[in-house]
């Protein structure tokens, strides 16, 4: 009866909710602040833009998640973790008094970091917590709350405003980020695993990666209805050089930060494939949704964010499903068929939407958007552990992450042309412009699935094997 129980849930410990808890406060720092950017414009930029208040976080986050991932597998988890909490509410406490928008940013930024520690540790955690399918259960239950997080953040981030003020946003984080270290202190291990015999860390490496990476984050979310302009092409000369030169190095170090042999197995690219293409299609197609729904529809910010809402209850709900499959169904027929249910749903939603289409009517492809992602997001996660040395999941879990930070950048910049293209300002054109990005996403789930069921064949990862036990 207990063995029974363990196959449906993961059995809950205090690293499990640790890392959930964690991941939640980073995720949601992703988006709640820009809710608050009218208020923080208005107070303490002077009714200047404050979108740098979001940009730092993101820059800091996406260049240091490959670096602090590979640190974790040689210094260990838990120091780095307790850190990784530590430096994030430290700043979040100097966020919530910032007196001007130079301070705030600072803050910002240190913020990123110590969420780019918290955020790469997490897989590496459970993966040391947990082995077969419990593992896979785990990662879905960590995955599914992460993204429930996120898509819930806005409506949080609006109801904190209204109550108390922008800094609020940033208050919430203080009595959850002790909250979280204590029970950090209490749970995590004394001893974790580490590379053998890894070396002094590549520091060099470690420069170009966060330049280039730093650099092309930044790129990115440049505002995009702007013309380019020569800092644009230096910045993108500075990041295509900086990580020319990071990938040749690490084809030389004894110790890389990146392993690129890894990508030479199959299982391994296709996961980092999916990863990307998740990022660039669910990201890029609901911040164009959105938009239809406040342009199109002509629904309020608050009627906008209940009508996401089939799309993340969905993923909660298959979350843990997706990685249930794996007991019956190799990885990549489930991920495959996650990103199936993606496509029909984004395909729907392109052909549905127009500037009269009732609200009620979009719930079916909502529905099967989030469902899609909710079985598709934990077998990937699950592939790339079970394909890596256990000593390189840290390196994993940063790749992962930085690949998840490129691809929403590059949704939200590539899709923003496609949009521009077809698009306008009025309801029709805006309409024109949320099909086109809702087609072209749809076109990317046809090829995401294609592309995972040559590479992550039931012959390269069989199922995993259900009579694992959990690691002692």
């Amino acid at each position: 009866m207990a063995a029974e129980k363990s196959r449906r849930l993961p059995p809950f410990s205090g690293i499990l909710v640790l890392v959930m808890a964690a991941t939640g406060l980073v995720v949601v720092d992703l988006t709640i602040v820009a809710i608050g950017l009218p208020s923080i414009s208005d107070e303490v930029a002077g009714g200047a833009s404050a979108e740098s208040v979001v940009v730092t976080y993101m820059v800091a986050m996406g260049a240091l998640t490959q670096v602090v991932g590979s640190l974790a597998d040689r210094w260990g988890r838990r120091p780095l973790f307790l850190a990784g909490i530590a430096v994030f509410t430290l700043a979040s406490l100097a966020a919530t008094v910032a007196p001007g928008l130079l301070w705030l940013n600072t803050a910002r930024v240190v913020q990123g970091a110590g969420a780019a520690v918290i955020m790469v540790n997490g897989i590496p955690l459970l993966s040391d917590r947990y082995t077969g399918e419990e593992r896979n259960l785990a990662i879905g239950a960590w995955g599914s709350f992460a993204t429930a997080a996120g898509l819930l953040a806005p409506t949080l981030g609006g109801l904190l405003i209204d109550a108390f003020g922008w800094r609020a946003v940033f208050a919430v984080n203080l009595p959850l980020g002790v909250a979280a270290w204590a029970l950090a202190v209490r749970v995590l291990p004394r001893r974790s695993p580490a590379a053998p015999g890894a070396g002094r860390p590549d520091w060099p490496g470690s420069l170009l990666l966060m330049l280039g990476l730093g650099t092309a984050t930044l790129l990115m979310l440049r505002p995009g209805g702007t013309p380019w302009a020569g800092q644009d092409t230096a910045a993108l000369l500075t990041a295509c050089l900086a990580l020319a030169a990071f990938l040749a190095r690490q084809l030389r170090v004894p110790a890389p930060l990146l392993e690129l042999r890894m990508f030479g197995r199959p299982p391994f690219l296709g996961a980092m494939l999916a990863v990307l293409l998740s990022r660039v299609l669910t990201i890029g197609g609901s911040v164009y949704l959105v938009l239809y729904f406040s342009d199109g529809l002509k629904l309020s910010p608050t009627e906008s964010g209940l009508l996401m809402t089939p799309i993340f209850l969905a993923q909660i709900a298959t979350g843990v499903i997706g990685s249930k499959l794996l007991s019956h169904w190799a990885p990549g027929l489930v991920i495959g068929f996650g990103y199936v249910l993606k496509g029909i749903g984004l395909g729907a939603l392109a052909l549905l939407i127009t500037p009269g289409t009732p609200w009620w009517a979009l719930l079916v492809p909502l529905l099967a958007w989030g469902a899609g992602g909710g079985i598709a997001g934990a077998p990937v996660m699950a592939v790339a552990v079970q394909v890596t040395e256990p000593e390189r999941v840290g390196m994993v879990a940063g790749t992962v992450a930085t690949l998840a930070s490129l691809g929403a950048g590059i949704g939200t910049a590539a899709l923003g042309a496609v949009f521009t293209l077809h698009g306008g300002q009025d309801g029709q054109a805006v309409t024109d412009g949320a099909r086109a990005v809702l087609g072209v996403s749809a076109a990317l789930a046809v090829f995401a699935t294609l592309s995972t069921v040559v590479l992550i064949s039931p012959r390269r990862v069989p199922r995993p094997d259900r009579r694992q036990a959990p690691a002692a």
